[in-house]
């Protein structure tokens, strides 16, 4: 998986970060997917998810398939 990704991305913090380093961002791509990065680590590691993965993902979250 490439972690190369193009510039100009506008990455958004999750609502239910904290304080305390437990902080998540995503930034959506052209191609629709998203990347996802640690928002204390920004140069660090990151994953990226083609649309339907992250659609797919969301669903799962929605209907409590991680909990």
């Amino acid at each position: 998986m490439s972690t190369e990704l193009p510039g100009g991305l506008t990455w958004v913090k999750a609502t239910a970060s904290n304080d305390k380093g437990a902080c998540v961002e995503v930034a959506k791509l052209p191609d629709g997917g998203r990347a996802v990065r640690h928002s204390q680590d920004p140069d660090g590691p990151m994953l990226r998810y083609t649309e339907a993965e992250w659609t797919a993902f969301l669903d799962g979250a929605r209907k409590g398939e991680f909990g």
